[in-house]
């Protein structure tokens, strides 16, 4: 296409043949087979980007980073758009000092053109970081989940060290209802994390494909005119002494521009629809319960229920674990059933036997979001 390239259209089948798509099925299998890392390039040093990183929960790491990324990407493309802009005006201005009127006219419409093209990369910049926005969405819910897991997994250490060194200890029984509650409380906050995980993934990259679309063919229009612009240049031969006539399609130089910015203007998204689910509430639960309307009837109730402590104290001092109305707990609502008559506690489980707006639920998780 540039310089003493050939361009894909005269290309043969033979030298196709040397620039094979090498193109894995997976990212994963691909970074395996290879022995090394799927990020590529050599490792970076210390900076405070990687000391911020270091501080993010483990959940949220690897969301972190790749956010992270999509911000150096992003700079990459406004970087793009403003050399763009640089050499459409330089393109411009050399034109006007060669002497040539038809190299200065049309250097100077080209130049235009490029100009366009580096609007498109910063107009694309910017749609990119509209889709890194969403993600951030997924990263905040995972970084306010992830005291819940940890909490989960304090509670099961803290029982497995017990039941080694003293499994006849009353604490066990004590450990096993809070148990019964931080499952019930992870169950929750995991049912919300892969909720917003796969909307906002959806919507997130839903929204990078349509730029992307946008701007390839954006640039397609653009392309498509300077071809145009190209062809009122004549470049045929002249011997010594010749002198070349007048350059003569000004007015076709300027109607080549207006064809492309109406084309700009008049250009439509033309692409398969990725519909994104409404059903998601702001508590990050589902609008209604299991292919069942959910019942109004609770709008005026308390919609949070608590589920009791082991002791009157400590009920006074937490005010229990709070789950969403209608939301039962089987196998561990009291000291009775938490130990089964045998000292063990049963597993927890969240059933959701009706499913009402409850905000206050996750009004932490909320407010991260």
């Amino acid at each position: 296409m540039f310089g003493h390239r050939k361009s894909w259209s005269t290309a043969s089948a033979s030298e196709f043949k040397l620039f094979p798509l090498n193109r894995a099925l997976s990212i994963r299998s691909g970074g395996k087979q290879n022995g090394g890392s799927s990020q590529g390039g050599s490792r970076r040093g210390f900076t405070f980007s990687s000391l911020r990183g270091a501080g993010q929960p483990e959940l949220s790491k690897k969301l972190f980073r790749l956010i992270k990324t999509q911000n150096n990407l992003i700079g990459a493309y406004e970087a793009a758009g403003k050399e763009r802009l640089s050499v459409g005006t330089q393109l411009s201005d050399w034109g006007e000092q060669t002497g040539d009127d038809a190299v200065s006219e049309l250097s100077d419409k080209i130049g235009v053109l490029l100009s366009e093209l580096g609007e498109q990369e910063d107009v694309y910049a910017h749609n990119l970081d509209d889709a890194r926005s969403v993600l951030k969405t997924i990263r905040n819910t995972e970084k306010s989940v992830q005291p819940s897991r940890d909490n989960r997994q304090k509670i099961q250490d803290e029982i497995h060290k017990l039941k080694m060194k003293e499994p006849e200890n009353t604490r066990l029984v004590v450990l096993e209802q809070e148990l019964v509650r931080a499952e019930a409380e992870n169950l929750v906050a995991e049912a919300q994390l892969t909720n917003i995980t796969r909307q906002k993934l959806k919507e997130a990259y839903a929204s990078e494909f349509a730029a992307t679309i946008e701007r390839a063919e954006k640039q397609i229009i653009l392309a498509r005119h300077g071809r145009r612009m190209l062809n009122l240049l004549d470049d045929t031969p002249v011997i010594p002494g010749d002198t070349r006539p007048q350059f003569e399609h000004g007015n076709q130089a300027r109607q080549i521009l207006n064809d492309a910015e109406e084309d700009l203007r008049d250009w439509r998204l033309e692409a398969e629809d990725v519909p994104v689910s409404n059903q998601l509430d702001s508590n990050l639960m589902p609008t209604s319960g299991r292919g069942a309307v959910a019942d109004t009837s609770y709008e005026d109730e308390e919609t949070l229920q608590t589920i009791p402590s082991t002791s009157g104290s400590q009920a006074r001092n937490t005010g229990g674990t709070y789950l969403p109305h209608g939301t039962t707990l089987v196998g561990g609502g009291s000291s009775s059933r938490a130990t089964n008559g045998q000292g063990g506690a049963s597993k927890a489980r969240a059933t959701f036997v009706e499913d009402v707006d409850t905000p206050n639920v996750t009004r932490e998780r909320a407010e991260v979001v």
